[in-house]
């Protein structure tokens, strides 16, 4: 076929989702969600910290710049968070995250995060007054 069009499925990929009270506690849910793509939560230890720092023009660019930057901490420091904590000051985001290097005997890690898209993207208040933070990534 020269031209055309065709679905294709994205088996691979997993959406994340986190609820909270506010913002900050939906991305902190979306950064567990984001682990446990990985590895049981349980089995992470919350022993190092790792500071990251995101601006973007609203919250829904700033949820894709949040879990990309863990998906970097997580690939470059070879390592798993367990604990979040995140500050939204705007459309900037202060966050911690708090793991321990991967021991593939311990966390049996089951595909690697590679990055969130924009897909199914989404920050909003809910009909309850709650917070929802929703992204696809690539595994």
């Amino acid at each position: 076929m020269t031209t055309g069009w065709e679905h294709f499925s994205h088996e691979a990929d997993m959406g994340l989702r986190g609820y909270g009270v506010t913002p900050k506690e939906a991305f902190e849910q979306t950064g567990l969600a984001l682990t446990a793509t990985v590895t049981e939560l349980d089995s992470v230890s919350p022993d190092e910290r790792v500071d990251v720092e995101c601006e973007a023009p609203d919250l829904e660019l700033l949820l894709v710049d949040w879990i990309n930057a863990l998906v970097y901490e997580m690939a470059t420091r070879n390592m798993l968070f367990s604990r979040f904590a995140v500050k939204l000051d705007g459309n900037r985001l202060s966050g911690s995250a708090w793991g321990e290097p991967v021991q593939r005997q311990k966390h049996m890690p089951a595909v690697e995060a590679k990055g969130a898209t924009y897909t199914a993207l989404k920050v909003c208040e809910q009909e309850n007054g709650g917070w929802m933070a929703q992204c696809v990534i690539d595994v």
